[in-house]
């Protein structure tokens, strides 16, 4: 099985901590479409022996496109593709774009989850991060997408300077308030470059509280599990059959191409991108040219993947499979750079019918998971 992503690189306009790939003009939205399509078809090869699993349109902002430009980038695939009856097709969108007339019109189409950008229900939050919906139209669009789609999730940030417990505590409620089955939820991040880099640095907003955000994080897992959500990977939270697939196949290492500018692909052992420029990935295409870069992937970058990788998820790191694709000596460093963090309570041994012994984070280690798993990394060969 295998994914396909595709990047869609227009925004109505900037959150300020966002640091994608996108552009703010329209202007050659036509040609741009008419580029993914011809990297659809140029790279169809590439999966030829692969069954497509999942199809995700992320971004940029996905529900920007017209429900006969979806449609058109579908059919683009399945004409191409082999694509599985029951493949999980999901369409990254924005709230003030989804009005009850293109909700009913998107569950025509194929797509069948939806994955919404809601960011907070307070507008004081969504004026922060410049945002271009109102608290009032997240609330709107999830009363009419419930009516419609089952296999829904928001996006939801926290750290968020001057939010209290109480007012993340009240995002979760109205989340939990709609049923929603699927929550991603991360820490509010200062990437270079952005705008929220620069109004720190002026001093126009405070730093984030990496403390804030822990009390946040503990909040987060509390009340999930108090709801039969899994915390299945560190910023995902599902009920059971809810889980992402296509985003658990990137952290199970499956294979997947990425389609649009910015957009990256892995066969295994190899991982490339496009360019981040929309004029140039649009000319490159029009020329049937792929406007990408390739990494051959060492052993030992494969391996530090697949630690950062399986510490995040519930499937952790299996001893058997360290052992079996890399080696006795990569199977014997990690147990042995492991053992300080197991002696503090951040990592465990569990052992498994299936894979036998895993290492897996805890839940004391798991605002820290990162920073773990780089300890574990394998320097050297």
């Amino acid at each position: 099985m295998a994914g396909i992503y595709i990047h869609i690189p227009f925004c109505k306009q900037a959150c300020y901590y966002c640091d994608f790939h996108f552009s703010t003009s329209l202007k050659r939205k036509e040609d741009m479409l008419t580029a993914i399509k011809r990297e659809l078809v140029l790279r169809k090869d590439e999966l030829s022996k692969e069954q497509i699993d999942t199809i995700y349109f992320g971004g940029g902002t996905p529900s920007i496109l017209t429900i006969d430009e979806l449609r058109i980038l579908i059919d683009t695939i399945y004409e191409n593709y082999e694509v599985v009856e029951d493949a999980e097709i999901t369409l990254e969108a924005n709230p003030d774009d989804l009005t009850s007339e293109k909700i009913k019109e998107l569950a025509k189409i194929p797509i069948n989850r939806l994955s919404i950008g809601i960011q907070s229900f307070f507008d004081d939050d969504l004026k922060f991060m410049n945002r271009a919906h109102s608290a009032e139209e997240s609330r709107k669009c999830l009363t009419e997408a419930t009516k419609y789609f089952d296999n829904i999730t928001i996006d939801l940030i926290y750290g968020v300077p001057n939010m209290s417990n109480e007012k993340w505590l009240s995002n979760l409620k109205q989340a939990f308030d709609f049923n929603i089955p699927h929550i991603s939820a991360y820490a509010l991040t200062v990437e270079e470059k952005t705008v929220l880099h620069k109004l720190i640095e002026k001093g126009k907003v405070p730093p984030v509280d990496e403390d804030l955000a822990l009390e946040h994080y503990n909040i987060l897992v509390e009340e999930t599990e108090k709801r039969d959500f899994v915390n299945y990977e560190i910023s995902n939270f599902g009920k059971l059959a809810y889980f992402s697939r296509h985003n658990t196949s990137y952290w199970l290492g499956e294979k997947y191409i990425g389609i649009g500018p910015s957009a990256h692909s892995y066969n295994g052992f190899e991982r490339s991108w496009n360019v981040s420029n929309n004029t140039k990935y649009i000319n490159a295409l029009l020329a049937d040219e792929l406007p990408s870069e390739n990494e051959q992937l060492t052993e030992i970058n494969r391996f530090n993947e697949y630690v950062m990788t399986g510490l995040r998820t519930i499937w952790g790191v299996s001893f058997q499979k360290v052992e079996k694709e890399f080696g006795a000596m990569y199977l014997e460093e990690l147990k042995k750079g492991a053992e300080r963090h197991i002696k503090a309570g951040l990592l465990e041994i569990e052992l498994r019918s299936f894979s036998g012994s895993v290492l897996v984070i805890t839940k004391k280690g798991k605002f820290l998971a990162d920073g773990i798993a780089s300890d574990l990394f394998k320097i050297t060969s």
